[in-house]
């Protein structure tokens, strides 16, 4: 069984341009992405799903670089662009990770993954109700799950945003949820607004050179003793654009 990470990545962020390949300790933020995805234990394949935009040539260039597959589709059917990949690169089930978040922890991902094979699941997440920092996102579905999403999805806020249809409709397809022993997702680790490329910096700055490969306690450790860092991006909404989609489609 072919286990596939999907990272989804384009450069036409509107809240912050090209965030994928902002810089952090001299390697893009999409390429510090893969390299922690590459060190969950359970995936056997890691797929960067992008647009057919020119924008994202540059995309394209670093999955060459690194030897990663890649798939080119739809910029807002993003639903359609992981059934497209998922087809083209035969995934039995596929993890879904966003490209904007640089401190994704591969010990989480492995952990989502064994609670969906264990209970075996159709849908398995960490963010509902989300109790890890926001940015440390994992999402995993099996092909059959994708399918019938993609079959039967209609609303902008569905095609838009990949797993909306599977967590909305739990008679349809059966998940469980992994909770943190601590809430903390009113801890912002995501990358979506200069605040928070603000607060990147400062995390990376700290903690990369003596630990390239830091996990979620290390930056909780390092967060504890300063604070203030933490003050940078305060006040900004979880799921800003997830929630904006809602509002349209109404």
């Amino acid at each position: 069984m072919i286990i596939g990470a999907i990272i989804q990545a384009r450069t036409n962020s509107t809240r912050l341009p090209n965030k994928v390949l902002l810089p952090l300790q001299e390697k893009s933020v999409l390429e510090h992405v893969i390299i922690r995805v590459r060190q969950a234990r359970k995936i056997n394949k890691i797929i960067v799903a992008t647009t057919k935009n020119s924008s994202d040539d540059k995309i394209v260039q670093i999955c060459h670089n690194m030897q990663i597959n890649y798939f080119r589709g739809s910029e807002n059917d993003v639903l359609d662009r992981y059934y497209q990949a998922a087809k083209k690169f035969n995934l039995n089930d596929i993890v879904r990770i966003t490209g904007d978040c640089p401190v994704t922890d591969p010990t989480i991902i492995d952990q989502v993954i064994y609670l969906y094979q264990k209970k075996n699941l159709a849908y398995a997440t960490n963010v509902i109700p989300p109790t890890f920092p926001d940015g440390l996102d994992v999402e995993i579905f099996s092909r059959q799950a994708l399918d019938k999403a993609w079959r039967e999805a209609k609303l902008k806020s569905a095609r838009e945003h990949v797993t909306v249809y599977m967590w909305q409709n739990p008679h349809l397809f059966k998940q469980s949820h992994l909770k943190n022993k601590v809430d903390l997702s009113k801890r912002r680790w995501v990358l979506d607004n200069p605040e928070d490329y603000e607060f990147m910096k400062q995390i990376f700055t700290q903690l990369y050179q003596s630990k390239p490969n830091f996990r979620l306690k290390h930056v909780l450790n390092f967060l504890t003793a300063h604070p203030n860092i933490e003050k940078i991006n305060q006040g900004i909404k979880r799921n800003e654009g997830l929630l904006k989609s809602f509002r349209e489609d109404k």
